[in-house]
């Protein structure tokens, strides 16, 4: 059993019945939800961290041209491209 706030519970109840979820159901997706968000943040973290050492930051973007054309699969790069820099 887990012990949430009255408020917390609330929030549950509305939303299980919004989706026509159970609570147990929307506090999975909430967890997996805040789990990711909390990776993409320390991803972002540690690239910051690297981009602001610079021979590091070169020589991520030295391994990565390293590996164009790898895949081959003749698509043109995205847009934000890591390795634009």
């Amino acid at each position: 059993m887990l012990r949430v706030s009255a408020a917390t519970h609330d929030a549950l109840q509305e939303l299980a019945r919004q989706d026509h979820i159970s609570m147990q159901e929307v506090l999975g997706v909430a967890v997996e939800a805040y789990r990711r968000e909390r990776l993409i943040a320390a991803t972002n973290d540690a690239y910051a961290a690297l981009r602001s050492n610079e021979p590091a930051w070169q020589e991520f973007q030295d391994d990565m041209a390293g590996l164009d054309g790898v895949l081959m699969d003749g698509l043109d790069d995205a847009p934000g491209d890591i390795r634009g820099g």
